[in-house]
């Protein structure tokens, strides 16, 4: 009996320490191969490239970093995005989206509503608070309570903005050479709702201000550009868009069917927004929307100055994630829709691989440059037009 005992107890031990092990080391393992990069540099970085960057106000539409095991307030050596880095690429607002539900065997064809999650098996391994491991709602909560904590021990780097009256305040503060970035929320999928309308007050009472209607499956509101089928809106998807409308909220379609995209324009007139995308014509892929559709979206509230589309930094939706290729698309956008209505969606912290960091966003401005972008096309596309979209929309 003695000698099971020991057995049992060393086991026990094993599995304890095992299971410490996996705690501490999987979740990072799990974020370098998820959110990697292919760095091709030195990438160049003229000195004219570099004063410009110095002035602009960048904003990006889209980065998922609350998702990952991370202080944000330190500078990481994994991951795309932390508020140490933001500050070195010169960044000024940054949309931190929540993801709440991912299929197993994700893909940009096809995937089933009931596929296993991925997000429940990452929550528990990163030890969340167990009321997220079955609860959508719960996840987007806590990932916005996460950012209010990185705010709250940033020393001012990081403020949250809600309303236009917080970003006004953000941007004078840049003004004065403050070094301090503008975070909004979104949320990628508005299944993280659950069926409810009442949790859209709970995610707006906690800061939610961008809403993405879709992830990678179908949901309650009506059919993603990756579910089975390219089903429109349901009445709930309808109730959900009239709110968003009614309480002056972003709509991102961005990863929603081609119908719910059409049946969204046909009942709202505001500028909406797809947030990080490529274009069909220079990148012929599921994930991007047709350009004639893209011109439609941000047609929309033309009396508001129309919508914009965030350009990714991802190949998926480049075919090119290095700094040019970024550019190449960026300019091809210009062309299609006009400077009015491109600007950036990086996707960074996205289960992607990208080919620079937000740190070395001055890459980009230098590629645009040599690409032929004048300096109030690139004013416009790095933050401008993002600007005018959320005055637009933020009460």
């Amino acid at each position: 009996m003695r000698t099971i005992g020991k057995f049992l107890g060393r086991a026990l031990l094993l599995l304890v320490v095992g299971g410490a092990a996996f705690l501490t080391f999987a979740p990072a393992y799990v974020e370098r191969e998820r959110n990697g990069i292919n760095w091709q540099g030195p990438y160049p970085v003229s000195d004219d490239a570099a004063a410009l960057h110095s002035t602009l106000t960048i904003g990006d539409w889209h980065a998922d970093s609350l998702l990952w095991d991370r202080d944000l307030t330190e500078r990481g050596t994994r991951g795309h995005v932390d508020i140490p880095r933001l500050l070195e690429g010169n960044v000024a607002l940054q949309v931190f989206t929540a993801v709440t539900k991912s299929p197993a065997g994700q893909n940009y064809e096809a995937n089933a509503a009931d596929a296993a999650d991925n997000i429940t098996l990452l929550a528990i391994g990163q030890l969340w608070p167990p009321r997220t491991w079955n609860s959508l709602v719960e996840r987007a909560l806590y990932q916005a309570e996460r950012l209010h904590g990185f705010a709250d021990t940033s020393d001012g780097a990081l403020r949250i903005i809600t309303s236009a009256a917080e970003l006004d305040a953000v941007l004078a503060e840049q003004a004065t050479g403050a070094q301090v970035i503008g975070g909004l929320l979104g949320i990628e999928g508005a299944h993280a709702l659950e069926g409810e309308i009442t949790n859209l007050d709970r995610l707006e009472a906690t800061g939610y201000r961008v809403i993405g209607l879709h992830h990678f499956f179908d949901n309650e509101l009506g059919g993603s550009l990756h579910g089975l089928g390219n089903q429109g809106l349901t009445d709930f998807g309808r109730e959900v868009v009239g709110e968003v409308v009614a309480r002056g909220m972003i709509l991102d379609l961005a990863h929603s069917s081609v119908q719910v995209a059409h049946e969204v324009i046909e009942m709202t007139d505001i500028p909406l927004i797809v947030s990080h995308t490529g274009l069909r014509s220079t990148c012929d892929t599921q994930r991007n929307f047709p350009d004639d559709l893209m011109r439609a979206i941000v047609g929309n509230g033309a009396d508001q100055g129309g919508g914009v589309i965030g350009i990714g930094y991802w190949a998926d939706v480049t075919c090119d994630d290095s700094p040019d290729g970024v550019a190449r698309v960026t300019m091809a956008a210009i062309a299609a829709l006009g400077a009015d209505h491109v600007s950036l969606g990086s996707d960074y912290d996205g289960s992607v691989t990208v080919g620079f960091d937000t740190s070395e966003l001055a890459a980009l401005t230098d590629a645009l440059l040599r690409a032929g972008a004048s300096e109030d096309q690139i004013r416009a596309v790095m933050g401008g037009n993002m600007l005018r979209v959320l005055r637009a929309r933020l009460h």
